[in-house]
């Protein structure tokens, strides 16, 4: 048994998402969470920039004694996933946990990914996919305006503003005739209503922060790394910009408040 903390990592709330799914997941386990937003997004950075943030957040989870890390970023996963193999603790990233379910989802071969630019760049997600299967019709599309969206909370199933932009995103999934959609930003899943609406109920959305927190639960059963401690897990958060609007923001992605157990650090300092 292992009682250190799981490490989570985001470019900002997005990964709240996969924190959410573990607390669900594995109540008794501790999470450490870090969110970049002082930099966010890092869908528009390039590979080098990315790949510099990736080692940056992976040590700062590092310096707090993780047993476990999860890159909860689709750029980070399909840019820098060797950063995540070379770590010194076990670590995922969304690609594979998130193309195998998609893979076997779909009903009619066909799959839509959405994902900040780099990530839809990057053909992660297809290439996992075709990896699985080779007959799959995939449709990507990059949709660098959903990070701001959530962000500052423009997710209701009738925002004037998160409406037209979802319909102009998914204009050609829809046109490909997808059966089963990768929302491949753990931001993502805070516009499923809307998301779902405009496909349709017969469309599968693939939440990506629920795919990677239920095989960080399976691996960390497999090897014996669950908790021993009975009592309910407790978590922290760390951002690199001033908690007050994270905090606002996370109870949407959480279902309840963390004021009071957010920091902010320097990237710099452990």
């Amino acid at each position: 048994m292992d009682n250190r903390p799981i490490g989570v990592f985001d470019s900002g709330l997005g990964g709240l998402t996969a924190v959410r799914r573990l607390q669900e997941l594995l109540p008794h386990e501790d999470i450490v969470y870090f969110g970049d937003t002082g930099r966010v997004p890092y869908g528009t950075r390039s590979r080098e920039t990315i790949r510099r943030y990736a080692g940056e957040d992976c040590r700062l989870l590092l310096d707090r004694d993780v047993k476990f890390i999860i890159a909860a970023c689709g750029t980070v996963s399909s840019v820098a996933p060797d950063i995540l193999t070379s770590l010194p603790v076990p670590a995922i990233g969304v690609v594979e946990p998130t193309a195998a379910a998609a893979a076997a989802a779909t009903r009619n071969g066909r799959v839509g990914i959405i994902g900040t630019a780099a990530t839809i760049r990057s053909a992660s997600f297809e290439r996992a996919l075709l990896a699985i299967r080779p007959d799959l019709h995939i449709t990507a599309t990059p949709c660098p305006l959903f990070v701001p969206l959530v962000e500052n909370g423009w997710i209701s199933q009738d925002d004037p503003v998160a409406i037209p932009m979802v319909r102009r995103y998914l204009t050609q999934i829809k046109a490909d005739g997808a059966d089963t959609l990768i929302l491949g930003c753990t931001h993502f899943p805070l516009l499923t209503p809307i998301i779902q609406q405009e496909l349709g109920s017969d469309v599968t959305l693939i939440d990506s922060g629920y795919e990677t927190a239920r095989l960080c639960a399976a691996r960390l059963r497999e090897t014996g790394q669950l908790s021993a401690d009975s009592r309910p897990g407790q978590s922290r958060y760390y951002v690199s910009d001033q908690p007050e609007g994270f905090s606002q923001v996370a109870e949407i992605f959480l279902g309840h408040s963390v004021e009071q157990q957010v920091e902010m650090v320097r990237l710099d300092q452990p």
